[in-house]
């Protein structure tokens, strides 16, 4: 009852949310961005919300608490620290200055005209589009689930009023709709994650208790043969946490903010928040050793660990109604910010990076405003028939996507920001080596392994880049001085 009150009053607050910000919205920059003018606190929090979603409570925190117990809250800390946190002081100033120079609104724009490059926008474009829908289709598997649990209604029932839910608020309102939604669901986050640890810790006999049963448990439940090793601990926290600094969705963020003054401020509130979010799901997610045994844990159909329904199963059976309805929310708020981001990023690679780029490229302002908000809708709708079709664990369409949109874009992004010396072969050599090296080795390497394959792929182009880069044709000079206005000494 809690659940369905709670429930029926966000989906009031979010739609109007976005008829105010369609009233608000006028041109493709104001649905895009926002016209440049979000301020600290909800750049904190349209960043820390984008950063969490179904995927890390429902899939993450699930497996990952099984798999790796206590260990895997230091995957929380370190996306607090440098996901969000390193992430603002390394490339928040310097994105938003250079995108401002170069007159760009996306990653494939700012892409052609840092490298100046005729084709380079369409490639990125391609690989946005395609390779984030896995990673949308994630978090809607992740919120079918909850709502299956939590409501006992069909998981395909559950998927069309979270596309309904989505598709009303953000086609409407556009970036202005998604950061006022961002802070309002940010504070039912850390309302929620908080809660959530303290009633779990209480029900596990206290803090020092439930860490010390969790740990006993933990060598029980997961035979030596299936732990993870530091290797693979090690790649889940690379991958999660330095992962975002190439998402394009992620990246956003630093073009909208209103002034570079923020940036500190805003960079101390995201911390905090990632930190409070990330210790809470994977602390949670460890204490299902606690609660279940390898007899009682949630399985699938062919008689294995089903990680997807850890979570959920856990927090029905243990957690109060008021609270379960809380929680309910946090996750839907963090999966609908998340799903936000993704899909106005996507939208924006067809209309504004391939039709308005390549097309017709004398298309209105209102025809590409009416264009953003129908491909909104159609890649909502290729999402939710991705995830109908319950292709592989979360965690693993996830890596898919993280590897390689961030494989691939990560290394030309990060490097046209700081270094002069970056080539248009170097940056195109650095896109098709990170996004191969991911799909090659997500094919070869296993399921198991694909945080590994997708850190790896992360990591490629950063060696590739610059090697390239020593022996091809440099950019121009002018092209150098437009792109670097007001950026400090760069080599």
């Amino acid at each position: 009852m809690y659940s369905l009150v709670l429930l029926l009053v966000f989906l009031v607050v979010m739609v109007c949310v976005g008829v105010w910000g369609m009233r608000k919205t006028s041109t493709l920059n104001d649905f895009f961005l926002g016209g440049r003018s979000v301020g600290p606190w909800m750049s904190a929090f349209a960043y820390g919300t984008t950063y969490f979603s179904a995927v890390a409570f429902i899939g993450f925190a699930g497996k990952q608490g099984w798999l790796f117990g206590m260990s895997s809250v230091w995957i929380g800390i370190g996306n607090a620290v440098l996901g969000a946190g390193v992430a603002w002081l390394l490339l928040a100033k310097r994105t938003r200055r250079m995108t401002q120079n170069l007159n760009t609104m996306t990653m494939p724009e700012f892409l052609e005209a840092r490298y100046d490059s005729a084709h380079m926008k369409m490639i990125a474009a391609v690989i946005i589009f395609v390779f984030l829908l896995p990673y949308s289709a994630g978090v809607f598997k992740g919120l079918g689930h909850l709502f299956e649990s939590t409501f006992h209604i069909s998981y395909d029932f559950a998927l069309l009023i979270l596309v309904g839910i989505t598709g009303i608020y953000l086609v409407l309102g556009g970036y202005f709709a998604v950061t006022a939604t961002d802070f309002i669901q940010g504070f039912i986050m850390l309302a929620g994650a908080s809660g959530m640890l303290a009633v779990m810790i209480f029900r596990a006999g206290g803090l020092k208790e439930a860490i010390s049963v969790s740990n006993a448990n933990y060598l029980v439940h997961v035979a030596p043969a299936e732990r993870p090793s530091l290797l693979t601990v090690g790649s889940l926290i690379f991958m999660t946490s330095f992962g975002t600094w190439g998402l394009p969705q992620m990246v956003q963020k630093f073009y909208a903010i209103k002034s570079e003054s923020v940036i500190k401020k805003a960079a101390l509130i995201t911390t905090i928040f990632a930190l409070v979010i990330g210790v809470a799901a994977y602390f949670t997610g460890s204490l299902s050793h606690v609660f279940f045994d390898t007899n009682s844990v949630p399985k699938t159909a062919a008689g294995g660990v089903n990680y997807d329904m850890i979570m959920p199963t856990m927090m029905t059976q243990y957690l109060p109604d008021w609270l379960l309805a809380i929680i309910m929310l946090l996750i839907l708020s963090a999966s609908m910010s998340t799903l936000a981001s993704i899909i106005l990023v996507s939208s924006s690679a067809i209309t504004i990076d391939l039709y308005k780029g390549y097309l017709n490229k004398q298309v209105s302002e209102k025809q590409s405003l009416l264009m953003m908000r129908v491909l909104s809708g159609v890649f909502i709708l290729a999402s939710f028939a991705i995830s109908k079709m319950q292709v592989g664990f979360i965690v693993t369409l996830m890596s898919l996507s993280w590897g390689v949109v961030s494989g691939g874009f990560m290394a030309p992004y990060i490097l046209g920001i700081y270094s002069k010396k970056v080539t248009k072969a170097g940056a195109y050599a650095g896109i098709f080596s990170g996004a191969a090296t991911c799909i090659v080795l997500s094919m070869t390497m296993g399921a198991e392994n694909s945080p590994l394959a997708a850190s790896i792929a992360m990591v490629v182009p950063f060696v590739v880049v610059p090697i390239v880069s020593m022996f091809t044709k440099k950019p121009s000079d002018e092209l150098l001085n437009k792109a670097f206005v007001g950026i400090g000494k760069n080599k």
